[in-house]
């Protein structure tokens, strides 16, 4: 067994639903991915290309109805003109799609079915189209309707259990009751995501880390408000319940806001892997080693509270305890389902999250994960801390986390 390796991370901005990004399909988000992580390995020549430098492509993708529709992986490595020689698979884990690529990429690489893995993910859920349905029997009378695949349950198997298909927001009114996690802690934990998003921005953290989509004006996030509090966000109209005034989270009032969740966005990532002989392929040095990985399931219900067995169990794989752990970059679907994985895991708050988080930043299903991860390796690098994090919540009651241990920690 060989140690796989972080070389190279990068993404796209991420657009607002309907923005800056949605004009641009999701192949080409993500063969511009493909493309741009290649370009920054002074390694991956088009002669070494040709020669299998690069062993394959693994893209996650959450939506998969659309113009991504025909394995998105193969396609983007096609329009980035890689050769075609060079195999490509995509991935579905809901949210958790392109940490998943990683994954298994990471397997790959350790028990040496590879060498060089180009992983990542993208969504465009500006662009993911209504489906219709084929009915149950010929030449129905009654109208039909149109079924959005943007984002949650659609065309749902009516033998699933009506508690498991609530909406994401209801789930997470549920969990929140569940630890009464109240309004004023959710709005405080999105204002910090703001802040700490726009801070990093500002002082250059994602120079290195962003490429920018070309025919685009977009050069940051554009979900990011910044000089946003507690107090502006604490204002804001609850979306799925009916706000009673309660502000405590253990009543059934609504808490759960546009603003103390993530929004609807467009973008992709892309993270090159690779073992240790690697770096003379890719003429790269290694950011970080893989050191545990872990998958978890509970209740559809709770999907927002699966991350936290998911990296206990990635920690207990790598050899390690919360103790240890420097740096934690946990996908913020909403502030509530965040702030409950944050209070399981009993860590310092201030770990998680440091340069802002997907509430300020936008979620774009399938390549936040690579984000995340990405963001970490960068992270512990900059930091010197030695063990990180990288964990995600997936809609239907699941999580995944990745530990990474930083090469060049003192």
């Amino acid at each position: 067994m060989t140690d796989a390796f972080v070389y190279d991370a990068i993404r796209t901005p991420f657009g607002k639903f309907g923005k800056g990004l949605a004009s641009v399909r999701p192949d080409d988000l993500a063969a511009h991915m493909v493309r741009s992580v290649v370009d920054r390995a002074p390694g991956l020549t088009p002669d070494a290309l040709e020669a299998g430098a690069l062993d394959e492509v693994i893209f996650g993708n959450a939506n998969g109805a659309g113009e991504e529709n025909r394995n998105v992986a193969r396609m983007a490595t096609l329009l980035a003109g890689l050769p075609v020689s060079i195999p490509g698979t995509t991935v579905n884990r809901l949210c958790g799609s392109s940490l998943d690529a990683a994954m298994i990429a990471s397997r790959q690489i350790q028990v040496g079915d590879a060498d060089v893995m180009l992983v990542g993910g993208v969504e465009s859920m500006s662009r993911a189209p209504w489906v219709l349905p084929k009915t149950d029997k010929p030449y129905p009378a009654g109208d039909l309707a149109l079924a959005s695949t943007t984002l949650g349950w659609r065309l749902v198997n009516p033998e699933m259990p009506s508690e498991w298909t609530v909406s994401l927001g209801e789930a997470t009114e549920q969990l929140r009751e569940r630890f009464a996690i109240g309004r004023d802690r959710q709005d405080e934990f999105a204002a910090r995501s703001h802040t700490l998003s726009d801070k990093a921005w500002n002082e250059g953290f994602y120079d290195d880390l962003v490429v920018a989509v070309p025919g685009t004006d977009v050069t940051r996030d554009e979900g990011i408000r910044a000089g946003s509090s507690a107090e502006s966000l604490g204002g804001l109209k609850t979306a799925f319940r009916k706000d009673n005034g309660d502000r405590s989270g253990t009543t059934t009032g609504g808490t759960v806001t546009a603003g103390n969740a993530s929004p609807l966005s467009d973008g992709a990532s892309a993270v090159l892997l690779g073992s240790e002989a690697a770096a003379g392929t890719l003429g790269l040095a290694p950011i970080a080693r893989i050191a545990g990985r872990g998958a978890a399931a509970n209740e559809p219900q709770y999907f927002g509270f699966a991350p936290v067995e998911a990296a206990n169990r990635a920690l207990a794989k790598a050899g390690i305890g919360w103790d240890q752990v420097g740096a934690v970059e946990l996908n913020e679907a909403f502030a509530a389902q965040s702030i409950a994985c944050v209070d399981a895991w009993k860590i310092d708050p201030e770990i998680v999250n440091q340069h802002g988080g997907a509430i300020a930043m936008g979620h774009p299903l399938g390549a936040s994960g690579g984000r995340i991860l990405g963001t970490l390796a960068r992270s512990l690098q900059r930091s010197g801390e030695r063990w990180g994090v990288a964990a995600i919540c997936i809609g239907v009651g699941q999580g995944l986390a990745v530990v990474l241990e930083n090469v060049n920690a003192k």
